[in-house]
């Protein structure tokens, strides 16, 4: 990927963030939805717009929601960035997030048994 193609991916994922942070009217996007990452076409025509909403049981409908807000959204984004075409916004998930937090929470969960087992083998070498 390009430095210019990189560029554009950051401009569209900032302002993509400022349009959801102040909030959409639709009921089916609830919880915190956050742009983790943006990939935009060689084009300009397309992006792919990976999200991460909390709690994950609204995942599904606020996806729903912004993929059928996906022209409204463009259109701020236009107003927000100056880009010679603004590209049509597709939504997705990004299960990212999820697998890092499974795998901290794995390596939280084997330091936590080896700190009990040395504390347990440290009180049985004092008795």
């Amino acid at each position: 990927m390009t430095r210019h193609q990189e560029q554009i991916d950051a401009v569209v994922q900032r302002g993509l963030q400022k349009i959801l942070s102040k909030g959409l009217n639709d009921p089916r996007v609830r919880g915190l939805v956050t742009v983790t990452q943006v990939s935009v076409s060689p084009d300009s025509s397309m992006a792919k717009v990976g999200c991460s909403v909390i709690p994950a049981e609204h995942t599904k409908g606020s996806l729903h929601g912004l993929n059928a807000a996906a022209g409204w959204i463009g259109r701020r984004l236009g107003e927000e960035v100056r880009m010679r075409r603004i590209p049509r916004l597709r939504f997705v998930e990004d299960a990212s997030i999820k697998r890092e937090s499974r795998v901290l929470g794995a390596i939280q969960e084997a330091v936590r048994r080896e700190d009990a087992e040395a504390d347990r083998g440290q009180r049985e070498s004092d008795s």
